[in-house]
């Protein structure tokens, strides 16, 4: 096929893929095997064979293809002419009304840093293997603040092992102050602030420790730990209203569905296994394991292929109910996005998978929302023994210290405390039923919600209980 032909090819075409190339010895065909990244129409990234040489092949097409094309090789030949490692760039090429390609060496058995990163994420906080991961990239990091370019696209995908070296990749994000020369101190600033703002902020106490790994390689600057918090807070501000706004929006990260029949988001790593759950979810709620029936909302735990789930539908209970709910964000869409902040924000809750809103002529009716089962014991439950002693287990109420401690932090307020809400899975309290939470734009409202949460929560014990005083005497307080 033509290389332009990609652009109609949608986010799955069927591989292999054949695609007739032109370099300075002719034209030959690049038979892609794979595809690591997509986006569809535009740009194409994958593995393949090239004059009998296995190549890791970067194709772009779309009305946009040059200007991308362009800066991949800019970004490429910088990093080259700094003598800092990358795959070889062994052909490349831009035809008009055509597109554009780069193919570099491929590195069987290459992993990412990212990869790398997933296998240890949780773990305590700066374990040992953590730390290898992070201090290898800040190594990498430093030496190309020291040959003054930086990677506006900053993240440990695009750093890969490969044969004991680190490999910086992905040309396209590479920027220049004075290539040759370290970098000003603003400038590392600010791309350090993108680096940090990508790690849970569990590490956030330990951003000193990890910042001598890059010090070691290029110590050209002082940098003050205030100065990088701003850029990492401002970052990670971004960072966060940017993964929202993905996810009510078709990308890679989601598959999103819009028309005038109804609304329909899927992690999209989920979407084989959630789109038969929202087709009978009906039919499942029905059989499941039921928590709450009729009224405002039914909720059930039920099994699909072997994987519990908690499946929650928000009914429409009369046309007085409908009037007041049509013309506003389903409580399904509001769970759904809260569910991608707490998760986005490092804060336990059950993973949300999928949502829709069935809708008439665009005005929503029905709605649902599927989510991962959160399976150990509820608040209540875990402290049932405790309520006359108040000797509750110490790492039980650390963790809950620490959970209100981050809704502090974030100024959230989840809006309803009672017991059945709050459950205890891997060492810490995971949150659920997310209809009424809310992060808030001023410390006032915030300071007024919390103190409504933290009543709630002691209300789920007598007042009179040792439980009770001890849990009193253990949450932070706010002034209003």
């Amino acid at each position: 096929m033509r290389l332009s032909e990609l652009k109609a090819a949608g986010r799955t075409p069927s591989l292999p893929l054949n695609i007739t190339l032109a370099d300075a010895a002719g034209s030959a065909e690049l038979q892609l095997l794979s595809l690591l990244r997509v986006l569809p129409g535009q740009r194409y990234v994958g593995a393949g064979i090239w004059r009998g040489k296995p190549v890791l092949a970067k194709l772009l097409v779309g009305s946009n293809a040059a200007r991308h094309f362009q800066r991949e090789l800019d970004g490429v030949k910088l990093i080259a002419a700094q003598g800092l490692t990358t795959p070889q760039l062994l052909a490349d090429g831009l035809q008009e009304g055509e597109g554009g390609w780069l193919l570099f060496e491929y590195l069987e058995n290459a992993q990412s840093l990212g990869a790398a990163w997933a296998q240890v994420e949780a773990l305590a906080p700066l374990a040992e293997q953590q730390q290898q991961v992070l201090g290898e990239a800040l190594g990498a990091v430093a030496q190309m603040h020291a040959k003054g370019l930086w990677q506006a696209d900053l993240h440990l995908d695009n750093l890969l092992r490969h044969n004991g070296q680190l490999y910086l990749i992905d040309g396209a994000g590479i920027k220049a102050e004075t290539p040759g020369q370290c970098l000003s101190r603003p400038r590392v600033l600010e791309n350090l602030g993108v680096f940090f703002a990508q790690l849970p902020k569990r590490l956030e106490p330990f951003t000193e420790e990890l910042l001598v790994h890059y010090l070691l390689a290029n110590g050209e600057h002082a940098l003050p730990l205030e100065a990088l918090q701003k850029q990492v807070d401002k970052v990670r501000a971004w960072r966060l209203k940017d993964y929202l706004d993905k996810a009510g929006r078709e990308c890679s990260l989601f598959s999103v569905e819009r028309s005038l029949s109804g609304l329909r988001a899927i992690d999209r790593k989920e979407v084989a296994a959630m789109q038969p759950v929202l087709e009978q979810a009906d039919s499942l709620i029905d059989q499941g394991h039921l928590y709450k029936t009729g009224g405002a909302a039914s909720v059930a735990r039920v099994e699909v292929g072997g994987r519990q789930l908690v499946l929650k539908r928000y009914n429409i209970k009369n046309t007085a109910h409908w009037l007041k709910r049509f013309w506003r964000p389903s409580r399904a869409w509001h769970s759904w996005i809260e569910g991608q902040r707490l998760r986005f924000l490092d804060i336990a809750t059950p993973k949300p998978l999928a949502v829709l809103e069935q809708r008439v002529m665009g005005l929503r009716s029905r709605a649902y929302l599927v989510t991962e089962y959160a399976d150990g014991p509820d608040l209540l439950e875990c402290f049932a023994p405790f309520v006359a002693s108040g000797d509750a287990p110490d790492e039980q109420l650390q963790a809950l210290l620490r959970l209100m401690q981050q809704l502090i932090r974030e100024r959230i307020s989840h809006g309803d405390m009672k017991g059945h809400n709050l459950f205890w899975q891997d060492g810490q309290w995971s949150l659920i039923d997310l209809d009424a939470m809310c992060q808030h734009a001023t410390q006032l409202s915030f300071a007024a919600a919390y103190a409504r949460d933290r009543a709630r929560m002691l209300r789920n014990w007598p007042s009179d209980s040792a439980l009770h005083k001890r849990i009193d005497q253990l949450l932070p307080r706010l002034a209003e």
